[in-house]
């Protein structure tokens, strides 16, 4: 059970992108940042979250540089321009850990915990324990739990998924309605 009352600067914010931070392409990937929407809300969220949550870390799979439809400078040009806005906007993002790989069996991609342990060598003072991961699939609810963290789903992309369920501790519409959540 997720206590939002029991969060403090202590804790460890992991966040999906497509689907949590920006409008997913289904069916395919975000290829350059023409094609990158934030969600309405998101840079609001990202303010309150930076004044809530010790350290904020993003981990997305990235299978299109592993199918060679995008390169790694495709990706870095997105998240520069991703992480601007945010923090223009008063958030932050520690750190961007993105799992390239093709294999699904891949340990750094979700929801194998690797970019979790990934996180946890480059900032020991991780608590999984003490994080919550956001995402809007079940294998974002499966990377936190195999990792140990509580799990906040939101309904962005795949409404019908089923909740209450096993793997997730909170259900949200949106980015903004978990991150308001966090207020009262």
């Amino acid at each position: 059970m997720l206590d939002l009352s029991s969060i403090d600067k202590s804790w460890t914010l992991f966040l999906d992108r497509d689907g949590v931070i920006n409008h997913e392409k289904r069916e395919s990937y975000i290829f350059n940042v023409d094609e990158f929407t934030f969600y309405d809300g998101v840079l609001d969220a990202m303010k309150i979250f930076h004044e809530r949550f010790n350290l904020i870390v993003l981990v997305t799979n990235q299978r299109g540089i592993g199918k060679g439809l995008m390169t790694e400078s495709d990706l870095h040009s997105i998240h520069t321009h991703m992480l601007a806005h945010i923090q223009q906007a008063g958030g932050h993002i520690e750190r961007i850990y993105f799992a390239p790989d093709f294999d699904k069996e891949s340990f750094n991609r979700k929801p194998n915990p690797g970019m979790a342990h990934r996180a946890k060598a480059d900032f020991p003072h991780i608590d999984f324990t003490k994080s919550i991961m956001v995402g809007n699939k079940p294998s974002d609810m499966l990377f936190g739990r195999n990792a140990g963290m509580h799990t906040v789903y939101l309904a962005t992309t795949n409404p019908e998924t089923p909740y209450p369920h096993v793997d997730i501790d909170a259900r949200y519409n949106t980015l903004l309605d978990f991150a308001q959540a966090l207020t009262h």
